[in-house]
């Protein structure tokens, strides 16, 4: 084991962007939906588009660039190399950031927001909004290393981000900040009191105790009633990848236009948007999180942190730091304010916003950033 850091230049070769577009010019289209929605899943008409234009108007070089200039690194932690954003903001005083994605997101979830986050006073905020931002990629996601042995859960992600950020040399008064898996993970070192973690803050608020007991409040009843309609008409995806994620694997590493339509249905159905995820997500935005899956072989390996984590995760569990909650309107469900409380001691930030998803940073930067500024001020 090493811990050194590296520079990580990031270049998909020629061949593999060739090979993608002979992949994309070669498709068998199944035949068309029964309906004139999104209930059945992507409809053929709007994946034929998608795909259109990752073939012949999108261009995967300058998401490379951008990678590669906002400063990629990699270094190995528990046996894995972790990739890595680091970006480091000219004003002192700046706080170390640590933003965790989940799936199927990506380190592009974060790139409007990234800006504003270093660079406030260019971005209408005051200097001490300044951040040292860092965005890892998960295991098995991106250009991070896939796990070859079990156990890679969100406790030991959460160990090794510790690693992380001490060997960047944030051991003191740092934040950490996520959604979907990024709020498990970032919950996760809440609870584990890292002596340098001054405090969390997650836009989506793991709060659904256990065993749930009535009688309910009508916001917790609104919880419940999301989560039944998540089991009952969302979650296919999530048991298909916490049950089976190797056979998956095998029609995400074969075929782009699965992999797209895997990602792509989720855009639509978690973002703030009516059934057209373009709407509130440009379409190069999602192309590249869709690309980034594709070119770094992870269909499987990603999927995998269900197969690990699911059952387990994605429940309440005791927060005794300062925590900060933004509940967006069109997240998977909206955790209600008394539910936290009963599992959080510290709520120091609590926003319910009036637009937004279960994307926020990628919906709604803006709102993200103010999210994440307002929080942290309360974070001494």
């Amino acid at each position: 084991m090493t811990d050194s850091i590296r520079p990580f230049p990031i270049h998909v070769p020629d061949a593999a962007i060739a090979d993608l577009h002979r992949r994309l010019d070669a498709v068998r289209w199944p035949n068309r939906e029964t309906v004139e929605d999104w209930s059945q899943g992507v409809p053929l008409s709007a994946q034929q588009d998608l795909v259109a234009h990752w073939r012949s108007a999108y261009d995967w070089r300058q998401a490379e660039d951008w990678i590669n200039q906002t400063g990629s690194y990699v270094t190995e932690v528990d046996g894995i190399d972790i990739h890595f954003l680091h970006i480091r903001s000219s004003h002192a005083g700046a706080r170390p950031l640590l933003l965790t994605h989940g799936w199927p997101g990506a380190i592009f979830e974060f790139r409007k927001a990234i800006p504003a986050l270093v660079d406030p006073v260019a971005h209408g905020g005051h200097i001490t909004d300044a951040f040292h931002v860092v965005v890892p990629s998960l295991p098995g996601y991106g250009f991070s290393g896939k796990p070859t042995d079990t156990g890679w859960d969100v406790n030991r992600i959460a160990a090794a981000w510790e690693v992380l950020m001490e060997r960047l040399g944030y051991g003191e008064d740092w934040l950490a900040q996520g959604g979907d898996w990024g709020a498990a993970i970032t919950s996760r070192l809440g609870a584990r009191r890292h002596a340098g973690l001054a405090s969390i803050h997650v836009n989506l608020p793991m709060v659904l105790p256990l065993s749930p007991a009535p009688p309910f409040s009508a916001e917790e009843q609104t919880m419940l009633d999301a989560m039944a309609y998540y089991t009952a008409q969302e979650a296919g995806y999530s048991t298909q990848q916490a049950t089976r994620p190797q056979t998956l694997g095998y029609a995400l590493a074969d075929s782009p236009v699965g992999q797209a339509a895997w990602i792509y249905e989720k855009f639509s159905a978690w973002s703030d948007c009516v059934g057209a995820p373009e709407a509130v997500i440009a379409r190069d935005a999602m192309l590249d999180i869709i690309s980034l899956y594709w070119f770094s072989n992870s269909g499987a390996s990603s999927a995998r942190l269900y197969w690990e984590s699911f059952t387990t995760a994605l429940f309440a569990q005791q927060l005794d730091l300062p925590v900060g909650c933004s509940v967006f309107p069109k997240e998977i469900y909206r955790a209600p304010r008394s539910w936290a409380d009963k599992c959080m001691s510290q709520i120091v930030h609590w926003n319910e916003l009036d637009v937004g998803g279960h994307f926020a940073a990628l919906e709604q930067p803006a709102l993200y950033v103010e999210e994440v500024r307002a929080w942290a001020r309360q974070v001494g």
